[in-house]
Formats: C-alpha cells, structure tokens, sequence
C-alpha cells in the first residue's frame, strides 16, 4: 500500500479508500435507501479485513447508506479489525433525509449538528476525521452551513471537513465564504470521476488542484461497467448490474466503446479490466484516492494490483480517445 496526504493537510491517507455503501442492510427491506445487494455485517467482514490487511487504513460511509445501517457495520467492523482508533481514517456524510420532518434533510445548522452526534453513536466514536456534505444544499445559506461545519470542527467532533458532488462555482463559494469568515475549509471533494465520466477535468479538478484539495472520485468503475458486469444493451450479470437505474441514467451506450478499448488493454497486460481502469484513475496527478466499492475480496485485490501498474502514454491514448462528453449530472 502506498500513503499521501490529502490535499494540503498532514493527514496520511491510503491511496485506495473502502467505500462502505454496500454494507448494511437495515431492518425494513421496503426502505428506499434499501438494495437487494447489500451485505450484512458478516458478509462484509472478511472484505473489510482484507482491506485492512493489505494496508488500507480510509473508510468512507454515509449517514444515508442503507438509513443508518452501514454506518453501524462500519464502526463495529473498524473497531474489531484495528487495534486502535488512531490506525485508521473515518469519513461520513450528511445532507439526504433521515427521517420524515422537514428538519431532518439538507445542510441547515441544525440538521448537520444532529446528524453529526447521530452519526457518531452509530459508528460508535468520539470523532470522524473526515465530516463531508453529500450534496449542495440550494434551501439553506451557504453562510450558515460554514459556521456550522466550522463548529463541528471546533467541537473536536470531525478533525476535516470535505464536499461531493456539486458545481465549481458553488464549491469556489463555500471555499470563498470560510475563508472570509475565518471557518473551516473544505480539504477534499468527493466527486463521481472515472475513465466514462470525466466532466470534472473541465472545471472542478483544476479548481481543486489550484486549491490544494484532495480529490476523492467515487464509483471509480462506473457501476461495474468498466468491470465486465455489464453489456451493451443494459444486461447486467451480477445482482446489483442487473438492476442499476443510476447507472443506465448516467451512461450511454457510446460509452462501451472505452470499454471495449479497456478490455483490449486488459487482455494485453493479462491483467483484469478493473486493474487497468483503477491505474488510469491513480495516474491522475490530482487524485488522491478513489472510493471503491467492494463486495468480494478479490475487489480489494484488484485495487491493490492497480498500484503497480503503469500505463504508458501509448495506453493512455488507447483509453481516453473514445470518449464522448456527457451532460454534467449528479449534483442534485
């Protein structure tokens, strides 16, 4: 395993971060934030483990995931696999609903001070390193979700503050507004990137790296796309590909025209497709770790694999030449 920093902090990440959202299923199967493919706790132990074996020491969960449920699995997890709190880096999310009020969803002063403390019972810790808005919040100023996150810092609840998934002009103005005020800035952002979508190269990753921001692409396969899961013509072969609205709303069928060229690749290198769409990902300059969702252990392997490949500029060429813009999508 390799360690960087995250953005401008000193704080030393894994370069591949275990995305938790599969784990946990909550007790209501007709919940909506409920899917037919998450894994329970003992399902998603020996993941975790391996993970932790092979170096990995970021986590990243959501309060949403699974309602609640993920964030239960993970605290309970990272608690039994790591001798100390301190070994590894934690990170949750707040914004989606939580329950059925008014007051329970979006970026207010109160949602996120209640989220926070809700948030750390169930990881069953005193702190997350790590504290992210999962999504813009276009009801509430940006002012008052600042101070609040600045406040949450102050209060040694979260060690960092980081975003997912929003505009650049909207990321520039809550950076803008904490500096201003003196609060806490964002460090990292959370942002769908991968070989099928790369609209963040146009605005958001130069901002980031003009910034100092750490960046942390999720789905960094595309919903098993660039695994092989899928097939032109939207047939799935695992439970989650089968039946993925997410992934037929943000991708197109042009788009397996970089999948044929990876698996081209792949097959050259003897190498999976995963391998290879992971090295592209890596190779960036400005990403720090991308968030990877794993469901077996060999997903873990992969990730690790993907760090001692190098792809040439040749490679590169082969991957990036068929790409097709896509409308800018996921930050609402």
């Amino acid at each position: 395993m390799r360690y960087v920093r995250l953005g401008a902090t000193g704080l030393n990440v894994s370069r591949i971060c275990l995305g938790m959202m599969g784990y946990g299923n909550p007790p209501d199967p007709g919940h909506p934030y409920w899917e037919s493919w998450h894994l329970d706790q003992d399902a998603a132990e020996p993941i975790v483990l391996r993970a932790a074996e092979a170096g990995v020491t970021f986590y990243d969960t959501a309060d949403m995931y699974a309602q609640g449920a993920s964030e239960r699995i993970t605290g309970a997890l990272l608690t039994k696999v790591f001798p100390r709190r301190e070994d590894y880096v934690l990170s949750t999310k707040v914004y989606y609903p939580m329950g059925p009020g008014p007051n329970d969803r979006g970026l207010s002063r109160r949602h996120i001070l209640d989220s926070i403390d809700a948030s750390l019972e169930r990881l069953g810790t005193d702190y997350v390193d790590l504290y992210q808005i999962h999504r813009w919040d276009n009801e509430t100023p940006i002012e008052e979700t600042m101070q609040a996150l600045h406040d949450v810092v102050r209060a040694g609840k979260a060690r960092y503050i980081g975003a997912s998934s929003m505009y650049a002009w909207q990321f520039a103005k809550a950076q803008h507004t904490a500096q201003s005020a003196g609060w806490t800035r964002f460090v990292s952002m959370q942002n769908h990137y991968n070989l099928l979508y790369r609209e963040e190269e146009r605005e958001m990753i130069p901002l980031c790296s003009d910034q100092g921001v750490g960046v942390l692409p999720y789905s960094p396969l595309a919903r098993g796309l660039l695994t092989g899961t899928r097939a032109r013509g939207g047939r799935g072969s695992t439970a989650r590909s089968g039946n993925d609205p997410l992934a037929d709303e943000r991708y197109a069928e042009a788009d397996f025209d970089i999948v044929d060229a990876l698996h081209t690749l792949a097959a050259g290198h003897a190498r999976p497709a995963a391998q290879i769409a992971l090295a592209w990902l890596l190779s960036k300059p400005n990403v720090t770790a991308p968030v990877l969702g794993a469901t077996k252990p060999q997903h873990i392997d992969d990730a690790i694999a993907a760090l001692d490949i190098t792809l040439d500029e040749e490679h590169t060429a082969l991957l990036e030449t068929p790409y097709r813009p896509h409308p800018v999508i996921g930050h609402d």
